[in-house]
């Protein structure tokens, strides 16, 4: 992170405190009278969210290119997409808890944004490919749609338990309503499916018409580390679908699955890229600013 030029840091620093201060505001929200604060978060994540636009918008600029090469810009448009997705549904949902778990989502995705967090560099020629710029956007809503799966599916798994231990005074006006979680839970999952899919299509299928640009051979990118990620996510949602239309699991076990999901795409975008040596960068290696000369199409 303190690799980031100076503008770019000053930013995020920025967009970190603001994701904190909203995750005490969504603390104390849980607490008696705490529904007024709602305002103040909403105003905190929106400003996260146009801090966010800022760095993307700053790289954009630089790279004179859409900022969606590296992980980090990817990881930014994933937290706007929370955070968009949120402001979108708080409207319609008022009870405290749905705010508070999304706010703690969009501050651990924040975080695990600042571990990967570099310069912007240069994209390669297959980055400016509209099947490249489609496999990208494709794949960031998919992990936006199973985020909000696996906040849906936490959310059902708390009211489920307080229900069980008869805290019914904590759930009603608090969590939403049980049967409303599973729905959205499963309308998320189905959208994270369709999005994956064309997503995973799209770079595989454009990988092999431009295979002769890939710095190694296509059966040696197939089989990396982030693409194998994806695929085992694929066939994740595709199992928990199937079941749940089988009737084979419902409630709190499609809950579990979709959380379980969740984490293995955070460990397919983010741990593949810092535990695991990926092929899968479309930048070419090193920063890139606008003060340096080496030249971008040499």
């Amino acid at each position: 992170m303190t690799d980031l030029p100076t503008t770019e840091l000053i930013v995020f620093a920025l967009v970190i405190l603001l994701s904190i201060s909203a995750a005490l505001v969504a603390f104390f929200q849980l607490h008696p009278g705490g529904e007024k604060l709602k305002l103040t978060l909403n105003i905190l994540l929106s400003l996260v969210l146009i801090g966010d636009a800022k760095i993307l918008v700053l790289r954009a600029v630089a790279i004179k290119a859409l900022p969606l090469t590296g992980l980090f810009e990817s990881m930014l448009l994933l937290t706007i997409m929370l955070v968009v997705i949120y402001l979108i549904l708080s409207s319609a949902i008022r009870q405290v808890w749905f705010g508070s778990v999304m706010t703690w989502f969009i501050l651990a995705l924040i975080m695990l944004t600042a571990l990967i967090a570099q310069p912007a560099s240069a994209p390669d020629a297959l980055a400016g490919q509209p099947w490249a710029i489609a496999h990208a956007l494709a794949m960031i809503f998919g992990a936006a749609m199973i985020l909000l799966a696996a906040v849906m599916a936490y959310l059902y798994l708390l009211g489920c338990r307080r229900l069980k231990h008869k805290e019914i005074a904590r759930v009603i006006g608090k969590v939403p309503n049980i049967q409303w979680l599973e729905r959205i839970n499963l309308i998320s999952l189905w959208a994270a499916f369709i999005l994956v899919t064309l997503g995973a299509a799209s770079g595989i299928l454009g990988a092999w018409l431009e295979r002769e640009m890939l710095e190694t051979n296509f059966a040696r990118w197939l089989f990396d580390s982030k693409i194998l990620g994806i695929l085992i996510t694929w066939v994740l949602l595709i199992i928990v679908l199937v079941l749940h239309g089988l009737r084979l699991i419902r409630g709190k076990r499609t809950a579990q699955t979709t959380i379980i999901a969740f984490v293995w795409i955070l460990f397919a975008l983010v741990g593949c890229a810092i535990l695991c040596k990926t092929k899968h960068d479309f930048t070419f290696p090193g920063s890139w600013l606008p003060t340096q000369t080496r030249e971008v199409d040499r």
